[in-house]
C-alpha cells in the first residue's frame, strides 16, 4: 500500500515538475537537451517511486532532442525509448563540448553522486555543457525521506541515521547525500545564476549562465 501511494505521489510531483520545466526553460522543437542520470528502465514498469523513473523521456513532446546519460549501460532504456539517443558516462565528467546542448536536465540524481565535492563537480558539468540548467533533488527538510519512506530519521547525525536505516533494512539510503535549498544553491559556479522554483518535497532550480542572458 505504502509503495503504491509513494508511486502515485511521485508521478504527481514529476508531472508538476515537467510543467515547471516547460514554463521556466521554454523549450521548442529544436531545443537540444542532455538528461544526466537516467535509469535503465522503462516508464511505469517498476514498483513504487521507481515506476516514475525516466518520466521526462516518456512525456516530453520532442524526445528525439534529448541525449540521455547514465553511469550504467542503458539496454532496457534504449528498447523502451528508441527515439532517444543515449550513452554511458559519468555525470561528474561528461564527454561533451562546452555548450553542446541548450539545456541540461537532471532529476533526483545529484544526491546520489557522492560527497559535497562530487556534487559540486556534477553541477559544474551540467553548467559547462549547457547555458541553462534545470535541476531537482529531494528536499532534506521534507519530513519523510523519499528513498526509504522513513520519517525524520534523515535529520539525525550521519552515523546515527546510517545505523537507523541499516536496522530498518532500507538499502535505498546507501550513498544518498541530501541537500537543503541553501546547500544546493551553493553548488553552482559563480558565473551561473540559480533560481529556486519550489521547495516542497523536492527542491527544483532553474539556472542560467550570466553571460548567456
Amino acid at each position: 500500500m505504502l509503495p503504491a501511494l509513494a508511486g502515485q505521489v511521485s508521478l504527481w510531483n514529476r508531472r508538476r515538475k515537467l510543467r515547471l520545466f516547460l514554463r521556466s526553460m521554454r523549450p521548442g522543437p529544436e531545443t537540444t537537451i542532455v538528461d544526466v542520470g537516467v535509469g535503465d528502465t522503462a516508464f511505469e514498469t517498476e514498483p513504487g517511486i521507481a515506476a516514475t523513473h525516466n518520466f521526462f523521456e516518456a512525456v516530453y513532446p520532442w524526445p528525439e532532442q534529448i541525449m540521455a546519460v547514465s553511469d550504467v549501460p542503458l539496454l532496457r532504456f534504449a528498447e523502451a525509448f528508441p527515439r532517444v539517443p543515449s550513452m554511458t558516462a559519468s555525470g561528474t565528467d561528461l564527454p561533451f563540448y562546452d555548450d553542446e546542448f541548450d539545456i541540461a536536465f537532471s532529476n533526483a540524481v545529484v544526491e546520489h553522486v557522492g560527497d559535497r565535492e562530487e556534487q559540486r563537480r556534477f553541477v559544474s558539468e551540467l553548467c559547462r555543457v549547457a547555458p541553462k540548467v534545470f535541476l531537482s533533488t529531494p528536499n532534506r527538510w521534507f519530513p519523510v525521506e523519499v528513498h526509504t519512506l522513513v520519517p525524520l530519521a534523515h535529520w539525525l547525525p550521519r552515523r546515527t541515521r546510517d545505523r537507523v536505516f541499516e536496522a530498518l533494512h532500507r538499502d535505498a539510503w546507501r550513498g544518498v547525500e541530501l541537500l537543503s535549498p541553501q546547500e544546493l544553491l551553493a553548488l553552482f559556479p559563480d558565473d551561473v545564476e540559480p533560481k529556486i522554483l519550489e521547495t516542497r518535497i523536492t527542491i527544483t532550480v532553474a539556472a542560467i549562465r550570466r553571460d548567456s542572458k
